[in-house]
């Protein structure tokens, strides 16, 4: 199972930097229980693994004048693996575009996207994503409002499982 390779300590400090990845490295150590040198040296191995992806502001959208979010859900023409990454490349270019996920089922991509206006977002569908190679549907909910919006994982859950497995 994912995660097992990890102690509790590591969990603990994923969990705690997950939910504030400013704090301090004696803060983060205090709070998972160790001193603060070897917490540092847990945090660089959990970088270093790839556990630890990187550290992100979470900025408010609407007070920078991005007022519209919009999910479009996306059907390719050919699903050829070249075909897939040439769209997902494509995505990774367009600034619009802030999360591409390739899905099972009848839609081949969902894409959030956020615009200051919806002006902006309808040139960005029917200028560039409507445009796009191999792009033959796109169908798009616009985001009246957002209720959880929750980055990471469940550590809780996590630490469930692992607990009925041990």
């Amino acid at each position: 199972m994912p995660g097992t390779r990890l102690d509790p300590i590591d969990r603990r400090i994923l969990a705690e930097l997950q939910a504030d990845g400013r704090m301090t490295n004696v803060e983060l150590a205090k709070r998972v229980g160790i001193s603060a040198p070897p917490c540092l040296r847990r945090v660089r191995t959990l970088e270093d693994a790839g556990y630890i992806k990187g550290y992100h502001a979470e900025v408010d959208a609407r007070a920078l004048g991005f007022e519209v979010k919009v999910f479009a859900n996306v059907g390719l023409i050919s699903q050829a693996e070249a075909d897939l990454s040439a769209f997902e490349a494509r995505c990774r270019a367009w600034p619009l575009v802030r999360e591409c996920h390739m899905l099972n089922g009848e839609v081949d991509f969902l894409l959030k996207c956020v615009a200051p206006d919806l002006s902006t977002f309808q040139s960005f569908l029917t200028e560039e994503l409507l445009k796009a190679d191999n792009v033959a549907s796109v169908k798009t909910s616009l985001v009246i409002r957002g209720e959880k919006d929750e980055p990471g994982v469940p550590f809780d859950v996590l630490e469930e499982r692992l607990s009925r497995s041990a």
